[in-house]
């Protein structure tokens, strides 16, 4: 559920990046050097439009299952390893990025690219924390609230201090046995456990080293990446009434690996560069070595 309800907010960023694709002329994709009113409106009437049926859409379709209640808060900081959290902060992100980079494309301005672009992610993801608040199977989390400005934080706070993002968060998935155990939670097949197997679901902090250390000639494209996961889980805790699931302990794991930068790859394309720019929010799987509280683990090819 929180999976699905995350990343179906992708779909209002990334349909008009789809519409756009569709030229064929690099004119089109060139952002304007100055306010181009009739590309403006266009991606506000498209988000806006697209955002107001997915919260119709979850509304109607998901709630509706659903009782309803009284607006009410719950505490689940606990859950999931905080893997959950990570996706908020991951989606917040890289929404602002796309919402920021359409804005740009539309000549507007860099402040305004910030305040109405950048914080396009936790702006939908807060108005779906509200729709939790009126369900009694859920509630309006803080913590989910917290994890979403955080993402979007992580994409102002660059742009303000470095203009430029030197620090990607990115997502990566693989498929895990944990997931035929408890489909209900986890997924029934793979679509929906990319969605909701946190087994396989891990997130990095990518580093460019170019842009950290321009005085060492390292590769543009080159980046160092951090990344989290967890493992054993079956339900959202350890504690769990369903006995058979008490055999399997939850565990953090954490990654190190290299990365690519997609968007420092030189092209006159500027439709492979939107390609490169909706492509660069995945992990490029390389060797990787895993830490966790038993052992480390090197795996030659991690995704």
């Amino acid at each position: 559920m929180v999976g699905f309800k995350r990343h179906i907010s992708y779909l209002f960023v990334l349909l008009p990046l789809v519409y756009f694709s569709q030229s064929k002329t690099n004119t089109f994709l060139t952002a304007s050097d100055s306010l181009n009113i009739s590309r403006r409106n266009a991606v506000v009437v498209t988000e806006a439009s697209l955002a107001a049926g997915a919260l119709i859409g979850l509304n109607q379709l998901w709630y509706a299952d659903y009782e309803r209640s009284k607006f009410h808060t719950i505490n689940d900081s606990d859950e999931w390893l905080q893997l959950d959290k990570m996706g908020h902060a991951f989606t917040a992100y890289q929404l602002g990025k796309h919402g920021a980079q359409l804005l740009n494309w539309s000549g507007v301005s860099e402040k305004d690219q910030l305040i109405y672009g950048a914080t396009l992610g936790f702006t939908f993801l807060t108005a779906v924390e509200v729709l939790d608040g009126y369900s009694k199977a859920w509630g309006f989390s803080w913590t989910d609230i917290l994890a979403n400005a955080t993402g979007a934080g992580l994409y102002v706070g660059q742009e303000l201090l470095w203009k430029e993002q030197r620090i990607a968060l990115k997502f990566s998935f693989h498929q895990t046995k944990y997931a035929a155990l408890n489909p209900d939670k986890l997924g029934q097949d793979f679509l929906e456990q990319l969605l909701k197997d946190y087994n396989g679901q891990t997130y990095w902090l990518s580093f460019n080293l170019h842009a950290f250390f321009k005085d060492a000639n390292f590769p543009k494209w080159l980046n160092l990446a951090i990344g989290y996961g967890g493992d054993g889980m079956i339900s959202a805790s350890n504690n769990t009434e369903n006995e058979a699931f008490n055999s399997f302990k939850q565990q953090r794991q954490f990654y190190l690996s290299f990365d690519i930068n997609l968007n420092s790859i030189k092209t006159n394309s500027k439709l492979l560069q939107l390609f490169f720019g909706v492509f660069d929010s995945l992990k490029i799987p390389f060797p990787t070595l895993e830490f966790n509280k038993n052992r480390c683990v090197f795996h030659p090819f991690y995704y």
